[in-house]
């Protein structure tokens, strides 16, 4: 396989280059300075691709690699690839689901308890020498919280039952009923918002969820309700979210996502009731490890023949 082109679309994971390298010839497409130079000379021996969530397969790239084969994400969301066109060409898709399911869940309660007890600020109150001065302020519970949950697949079950251990109601909003869980069920995210004391996104990013939460969400949340996003960043209205915030409409916000990043609204900088994070809910070397076998064993067995390990397409 020494001779199969495979381009990684970023830096992603030195494991995941390492492991590439060792059985492809990997191309590394943020080293080319011209890039449509680069592809115009190895359009003929790039069969695979290997993108994440920042940089995928888009119409454009698919054809401009005429022996693209296969497209490996090193990541469980797929809005950054073009399924339609890979449908039509024939291209297969994997991701990396269930191998990043727990950490993302566990990310997502740390984010409620670090927004409503103040985690952040506590720690800074301590390096700060103000303990000295007198005691931090009191905070909010979380026991006991209505947590409404948008989108229960994977990631949005897993955080159900962490939330369920705090003694919280679980409400959600999906496409369709799921039969077999208890959880209370509401057919519009207004109407999920409006019975949640936290709201949760977890769902996948398309068309029908880009802007899922909008002015009129956040509203129905309300000043004492807070928003917790884990999902992808263009599922909040992000404009709508800073003024949301600075107007006091939404009691806070905890974001591991944002819409376009790296880039962060610096309006979200001086806020106390809000938690930022970089985009870090599968980053443990564990899991990324885990994500980068998946990515390779996916290449593998699709150029040995075999069936693939998580087929999307």
């Amino acid at each position: 396989m020494e001779s199969i082109g495979v381009l990684m679309m970023c830096p992603m994971s030195s494991y995941l280059e390492n492991e590439l390298e060792k059985r492809f010839n990997l191309l590394r497409f943020w080293t080319c300075p011209e890039k449509s130079v680069f592809l115009e000379t190895h359009r003929n021996s790039i069969r695979a691709v290997v993108g994440n969530a920042f940089a995928g397969a888009d119409a454009q790239l698919i054809n401009d690699l005429p022996k693209l084969e296969i497209v490996s994400s090193f990541s469980v969301g797929l809005d950054k690839i073009d399924l339609g066109k890979c449908k039509e060409k024939g291209i297969r898709v994997t991701n990396t689901p269930d191998v990043l399911t727990e950490d993302v869940a566990d990310l997502a309660i740390g984010l409620i308890l670090a927004l409503l007890r103040r985690l952040c600020e506590c720690d800074r109150y301590v390096r700060s020498g103000k303990w000295k001065q007198g005691d931090f302020q009191l905070t909010t519970k979380f026991s006991g919280k209505s947590v409404g949950i948008i989108g229960l697949g994977r990631i949005g079950t897993a955080i159900a039952k962490r939330a369920q251990a705090f003694s919280c109601p679980i409400n959600y909003y999906s496409r369709t009923v799921k039969p077999d869980v208890a959880y209370k069920y509401y057919p519009t995210v207004v109407d999920l918002a409006q019975n949640s004391d936290i709201l949760v996104v977890a769902c996948p990013l398309t068309d029908q969820t880009r802007h899922i939460v909008d002015r009129q969400v956040m509203d129905a949340l309300g000043a004492k309700g807070v928003l917790i996003n884990i999902g992808r960043g263009p599922h909040i209205d992000e404009q709508e979210l800073v003024k949301a915030l600075t107007e006091g409409r939404i009691g806070g916000a905890a974001l591991d996502v944002f819409e376009h990043e790296p880039h962060v609204p610096e309006e979200l900088f001086g806020l106390e009731n809000v938690v930022l994070l970089p985009h870090v809910g599968s980053g443990t070397v564990e899991t990324r490890n885990a994500m980068a076998d998946l990515v390779v064993g996916n290449l593998e067995a699709h150029f040995s023949g075999k069936s693939l390990l998580t087929p999307v397409v």
